[in-house]
């Protein structure tokens, strides 16, 4: 098969030289939560949730079973690598399978913040069908289609704006891969930083090929997406639990800089 630099097949080798490690005691000061059935973490931009070649530590699910002794840590859905926040590991599969029950009949409710492009003047809700990105040279984008689509629905609300960025809560009320950046990118608000649904999706091959190159870094404005999981809420579910992780540091740090009076709000 001949190697195309403007197309994502074959799937590039995952750069483990790359990848930071977690240490125990990072581990410790991420974790929200802990109980017999569930533990919760405020999961970094720049780890992944599921394990890579390069070890446990450089995963949080890897990090997690190697750090707390557990022969499953469950994961009943998962962060993009990029994004940040609310991660909840089940300990034992009564737990999981009663959370994933719950995931599927959309009983959980996770609350975002974003940092979008452009500004956004009011609230709205975006209700538009999601399925492969076809014409997309990375295969793994999705986008606004008729063709082997699934309903998505994502409201976003604006908290505040310097007119050339905004920092928005986002609120997804169906579960696709990718939804919320696919979403803002339709909006024509794309979630700064996004190598895939920013400004360019070639942006994504360059760094997976060559890293975060200067010149990339300017395009990007941020080196990650910037987007965080906020808040998960499991009443609905039945669990009285409630999860909230602070913003990052990087994030906030780009907050304070361009909305600094939004900052006791989000």
């Amino acid at each position: 098969m001949v190697r195309c630099r403007a197309c994502a097949w074959p799937r590039r080798p995952q750069r483990v030289e790359n990848l930071r490690l977690l240490t125990p005691a990072e581990l410790d000061a991420l974790l929200l939560h802990e109980d017999a059935d569930f533990l919760a973490f405020n999961k970094p931009g720049d780890i992944p949730c599921h394990p890579s070649k390069a070890g446990p530590w450089s995963s949080l699910a890897g990090a997690v079973r190697e750090h707390f002794r557990l022969d499953a840590a469950r994961l009943a859905f998962r962060l993009d690598r990029e994004t940040s926040g609310v991660v909840i590991f089940a300990k034992n599969p009564r737990a999981a399978s009663r959370l994933q029950t719950a995931v599927q009949n959309r009983l959980v409710a996770k609350t975002y913040l974003a940092i979008l492009a452009g500004r956004l003047a009011a609230p709205v809700t975006v209700d538009q069908p999601l399925g492969p990105d076809v014409h997309s040279p990375v295969f793994i984008k999705s986008c606004v289609t008729t063709l082997d689509a699934q309903t998505a629905v994502t409201r976003f609300t604006p908290l505040a704006t310097d007119n050339a960025f905004t920092l928005a809560e986002v609120v997804p009320e169906t579960g696709r891969k990718h939804q919320i950046r696919a979403h803002a990118q339709w909006l024509g608000h794309p979630v700064v930083g996004d190598k895939i649904y920013g400004p360019d999706a070639l942006l994504y091959l360059d760094f997976v090929e060559r890293g975060l190159t200067p010149e990339l870094a300017a395009r990007l404005i941020l080196p990650r997406q910037a987007l965080h999981c906020a808040r998960m809420d499991l009443r609905p579910a039945g669990f009285d639990l409630v999860l909230d992780a602070p913003f990052p540091a990087d994030l906030a740090a780009f907050r304070a800089l361009h909305f600094p009076g939004s900052v006791s709000r989000a």
